[in-house]
């Protein structure tokens, strides 16, 4: 499971799932085999937590999400207080308040044939909501693993890496090389050799008290990546966006990845080489930052 593994719950074999409005229970939520998503991938998501019974972040998944619909010409159909509601009456359904994930997935609509031309769907947006009760894993020992795999990031004239669509291979073949190396996640490479990012986080380093990531051309507009650049700047830690090479990674202080599902993990080892000490004092202190930021967020929305 890498980065995402979670405690099974078994409250999550009978959770209802959202779909074009409709809840069906688990193994009775299907969509046609004519559908964008299916056939083409063709389609945008979000992953979302729940937190004390707010979304957290929700603004800015749902501008990501609308504007990733806006560059794929796809119209949702909804606006995006009526998608809100809509995942907050999934989640009132299933009787969840806390420790929720949810995706949100939503494409372009059912086919009249296989064939990728927008112009041959015949139905309205599909939007998928599945709400899961998740609780990362802690990771053992004293951090994850990672492996640079030699699947780069592209050009945004090839597969706009800032859009997050359902057309995930790139990253899946980097996972999977991760996986076969026995190791947690994979770190990629942008097209010139420096570093971008992971296959389904974002990667961080600290060297000498700075905060180092990524000058994210190459990679998705991560929200808890930015959350935390936000943060080292309110707390006058050093951060930049920059080139940087697997020199400077592997001679780092520190190291973690960011992610909705798991917020910040500390990274123990990447491609055979020890990260720093394990003592983590700037991951640490924006563990705690971020916790606090996601508790002032769920305030703000009461």
């Amino acid at each position: 499971m890498g980065t995402h593994q979670y405690q099974q719950d078994p409250r999550n074999d009978s959770i209802l799932i959202n779909i074009n409005g409709e809840l069906f229970p688990r193994n009775e939520a299907k969509i046609s085999v004519f559908d964008s998503g299916f056939i083409l991938g063709d389609g945008i998501w979000e992953g979302i937590r729940l937190h004390h019974g707010k979304l957290a972040f929700i603004e800015q998944h749902m501008k990501r999400l609308y504007d990733g619909a806006k560059a794929l010409d796809l119209d949702i159909g909804l606006n995006k207080k009526q998608l809100v509601q809509r995942i907050m009456d999934t989640c009132e359904a299933n009787d969840m308040h806390d420790g929720v994930h949810i995706r949100l997935m939503v494409t372009r609509g059912i086919k009249a044939t296989p064939y990728q031309d927008p112009r041959v769907t015949i139905s309205a947006a599909t939007i998928v909501i599945i709400a899961e009760f998740k609780t990362a894993l802690v990771p053992t020992n004293d951090g994850i693993s990672l492996f640079t795999t030699h699947v780069r990031r592209g050009y945004p004239d090839v597969q706009d890496p800032k859009l997050n669509t359902h057309s995930k291979l790139n990253c899946i073949f980097a996972c999977i090389q991760a996986a076969k190396a026995g190791v947690d996640e994979a770190l990629m490479l942008d097209p010139h050799g420096f570093v971008a990012t992971c296959n389904s986080t974002h990667f961080f380093i600290v060297t000498q008290g700075q905060v180092w990531t990524s000058s994210g051309d190459f990679c998705l507009d991560g929200i808890t990546r930015r959350n935390v650049i936000e943060l080292c700047q309110q707390y006058d830690i050093p951060v930049y966006q920059k080139n940087f090479t697997l020199s400077d990674v592997y001679a780092a202080d520190e190291a973690f990845i960011t992610g909705t599902f798991a917020g910040l993990t500390p990274i123990a080892q990447i491609d055979g080489r020890k990260i720093g000490t394990n003592e983590n004092p700037i991951i640490r202190r924006l563990q705690n930052y971020y916790i606090k930021m996601i508790e002032q967020h769920s305030e703000s929305q009461l």
